[in-house]
C-alpha cells in the first residue's frame, strides 16, 4: 500500500502548518461507549449524537458531547454522574473546567499516579502526554476441561497531543491464552487467534501473540480529520455490525473523515491480508485492498441515515489506484475496469424516540438479479444481509438498567467471491459479521449499574447456521470460492438454485453469559463471570459451563462471544 503511505507521509508533514485542534481516539471496549449510548437516546436534542454510528469515538468530541449534557436540561441519576465525570478525568486534554477532583490524594512517589486515571501525565500548553500499564490476569474453570484456563495480559498504552494539532496512540500488549474448547477450535480453525492475528503454541494447549496497535491523527481543516496507523474500525449501531467490525485483527489504514452541516463522510483505505496458511518458517505474506465509504445525514434531531459501500481486490500486492477515488459510488469505478472485484453497498438507519428508545437497522446487498427475486428459486447470488435492533434506556422506569435486542439475517454466499483474494476477511477473519453467512442470529443484552462502581451484564446468542457437508456448499464459508466448481452436487452438476437460509448440515448455537465488575479504582475492574454455550450440529450437542475470576486495569474484558 505504498500510495497510502506516501500519502500519510505528506499529511504529518505539511498538515500541522494550518491544522487545527485534533484528537485521538477511545479504545474499543471503553466503558465510556454504553454512557454515550445512553445519553444519545435520553438528550435527542444535539445532532452531534447521531454521527455514532462511526466508531472510534474521538476523545474531543465524546468531552464536547458531555459539557453539553452538562450545560443542558438533562437530569442525570447518581451513576450517570459518576460516568460523565470519568470522562472528563479520562480524557482531561480536552476539558475545559476544574481539574483540581482529578488529581490523587497521596501520589505515587511523587510522580506517579499524580491524577486518578493515569499512571504519569504532563499537561502543558501545547504538549500532552499520558502513559498507563495495561494488566489483564483472567483465570477460569470450565467443566469437563482438565485444563486450566486463562488470559494473562502485560502492556503499556501511550497518548498524547502536540500543540493540539497531532495527536498519536498506541498499546502494546503481550498476551498469552488458553481458552475454553470452542475457543481452541475457533483458532484451529481460522489460523488465528479471534479479534487478534499471528501467535505461537504456548505451554502445549495455549496461545501466545502479541498486540501492537498505533496511529496519529491530524486535522487537514477545519472539518477534516485524518488518522492513520494500524489499529481497529466499525461501522454501526448494533453489537455487531454487517458492514465493517472491529471482532477481527487490526489492519493498516488510512482514514479521512468529513463533518460539516448535516453530514458525515469517511473515506478508508485499508491493507488487508488473503488467507494463508503458514506451514513452514519465516515468509512475506501477500496482500489484498479495500476502499470503503460511509455518508450519513442526520434527517431530523433524531434520526440519522446512511449509506456505504465498499471494495475488496487484489492486484498481487499492488493498490488500484482508481479506487483513491474519494467520490462515493465505487460500483462505478469497479464496473469501468472490468467488474473483476468484490462490491458491497450497503444502508443503516438510527431514529431516536421517547427519550427512552432507540431502533436502529442495516440492510447489506452484495450481490443481486431483480429476475431471480421474482422466480423464488434461491438462487446462489441473491446475496444480502439484514440487522434490525432496538434499545430501551432506564428499562421500566429502572434507572441504569439498558434493554437492548438485535437479530442479524445474512443469505448464502454473501461476502464471498469468484476468487479467494476478494472475499469480504482480513487475516483469516471476517472482516464484518464473525459467522460469516447463512445464519438467523438473536442478541440479548441487559446492562444494570446499580451504583456507580458496580456493573452487571447478561447477554445472549442464539443462532442457527447451515453448514458444509461433504458434496454441498451451503455457502457459509465465505472464505471459499462461489464460482460454479464451487457449488456442484455429488454428481458434478451445478447448482445454481435451491439455497435457503439455514440450509446445509444445521448447526444451533446458544451462548449465554453473566458478568459482574466491580471498579476498584479509576480503570481497575474485578470481574467474575458466569458462561454457558450449547453447541448441536446434526443433533450432535456439546456444552461448555465456564466460570471466571479476573483482575483487569485499562482494558476491555476478553469475551467468547461466537
Amino acid at each position: 500500500m505504498q500510495i497510502i503511505k506516501s500519502f500519510a507521509k505528506l499529511f504529518v508533514f505539511i498538515c500541522p502548518f494550518f491544522a487545527t485542534a485534533q484528537s485521538t481516539y477511545l479504545p474499543e471496549g471503553n466503558k465510556i461507549y454504553h454512557f454515550m449510548d445512553r445519553m444519545e437516546i435520553k438528550h435527542q436534542t444535539n445532532t452531534e449524537f447521531n454521527f455514532s454510528s462511526i466508531k472510534p469515538y474521538s476523545r474531543k468530541n465524546v468531552v464536547n458531547q458531555a459539557e453539553f449534557i452538562n450545560n443542558g436540561k438533562t437530569t442525570l441519576s447518581k451513576v450517570d454522574a459518576y460516568n460523565l465525570q470519568s470522562i472528563y478525568m479520562n480524557n482531561s486534554e480536552w476539558y475545559t473546567g476544574d481539574k483540581k477532583a482529578f488529581l490523587s490524594k497521596t501520589p505515587v512517589l511523587k510522580h506517579f499516579y499524580v491524577t486518578k486515571s493515569n499512571l504519569y501525565e504532563v499537561d502543558n500548553k501545547d504538549f500532552y502526554l499520558s502513559i498507563n500499564p495495561v494488566l489483564g490476569f483472567q483465570f477460569a474453570k470450565e467443566q469437563d476441561n482438565i485444563q486450566k484456563l486463562f488470559v494473562s495480559t502485560r502492556g503499556v498504552t501511550v497518548r498524547g497531543l502536540i500543540a493540539k494539532k497531532i495527536g498519536f496512540s498506541t498499546t502494546i500488549t503481550d498476551n498469552q491464552e488458553r481458552g475454553p474448547s470452542f475457543f481452541d477450535a475457533k483458532v484451529n480453525q481460522l489460523r488465528a487467534v479471534p479479534g487478534n492475528g499471528f501467535y505461537k503454541p504456548f505451554k502445549g494447549t495455549g496461545v501466545d501473540y502479541f498486540d501492537a496497535r498505533g496511529y496519529i491523527t491530524v486535522n487537514a481543516a477545519k472539518y477534516v480529520d485524518i488518522q492513520f496507523g494500524y489499529d481497529k474500525n466499525f461501522i454501526g449501531n448494533g453489537y455487531r455490525s454487517l458492514f465493517l467490525s472491529d471482532w477481527g485483527n487490526s489492519n493498516l489504514f488510512l482514514k479521512l473523515n468529513t463533518k460539516i452541516w448535516k453530514l458525515n463522510y469517511q473515506n478508508l483505505f485499508m491493507e488487508l491480508m488473503p488467507q494463508f496458511d503458514k506451514i513452514t518458517g519465516d515468509q512475506l505474506l501477500d496482500r489484498k485492498y479495500a476502499a470503503m465509504h460511509h455518508l450519513s445525514i442526520n434527517v431530523s434531531k433524531g434520526v440519522n441515515i446512511g449509506l456505504f459501500e465498499g471494495i475488496i481486490f487484489g492486484r498481487k500486492n499492488r493498490f488500484d489506484f482508481q479506487y483513491l477515488n474519494p467520490i462515493i459510488f465505487l460500483r462505478h469505478i469497479e464496473g469501468t475496469i472490468g467488474s473483476p472485484d468484490n462490491a458491497i453497498a450497503g444502508f443503516d438507519f438510527k431514529a431516536n424516540a421517547l427519550h427512552s428508545l432507540q431502533f436502529y437497522g442495516q440492510f447489506l446487498l452484495d450481490e443481486f438479479k431483480l429476475s431471480k427475486i421474482r422466480e423464488g428459486n434461491g438462487w446462489w447470488a441473491n446475496k444480502w444481509g439484514l440487522q434490525l435492533g432496538a434499545k430501551y434506556i432506564d428499562a421500566f422506569g429502572i434507572s441504569n438498567l439498558d434493554i437492548q435486542v438485535e437479530t442479524n439475517r445474512v443469505r448464502p454466499y454473501t461476502y464471498s467471491h469468484g476468487d479467494s483474494i476478494s472475499n469480504y476477511t482480513h487475516y483469516n477473519q471476517p472482516l464484518a459479521h464473525p459467522l460469516g453467512a447463512n445464519f438467523q442470529e438473536f442478541i440479548g443484552i441487559v446492562k444494570y449499574q446499580p451504583a456507580p462502581k458496580w456493573y452487571i451484564t447478561a447477554r445472549t446468542i442464539y443462532y442457527k447456521q447451515g453448514l458444509d457437508s461433504a458434496y454441498y456448499n451451503s455457502g457459509s464459508n465465505i472464505f471459499r470460492s462461489n464460482s460454479a466448481s464451487e457449488r456442484k452436487d455429488i454428481n458434478g452438476n451445478v447448482i445454481d438454485d435451491g439455497y435457503t437460509l439455514g440450509g446445509g448440515k444445521k448447526a444451533v448455537c446458544l451462548n449465554g453469559i453473566l458478568q459482574l465488575a466491580y471498579e476498584l479504582r479509576e480503570n481497575l475492574f474485578f470481574d467474575l463471570s458466569l458462561q454457558y454455550r450449547n453447541y448441536k450440529l446434526d443433533n450432535v450437542s456439546t456444552s461448555s459451563t465456564i466460570v471466571s475470576a479476573g483482575v483487569r486495569l485499562n482494558i476491555f474484558q476478553r469475551e467468547y462471544n461466537y
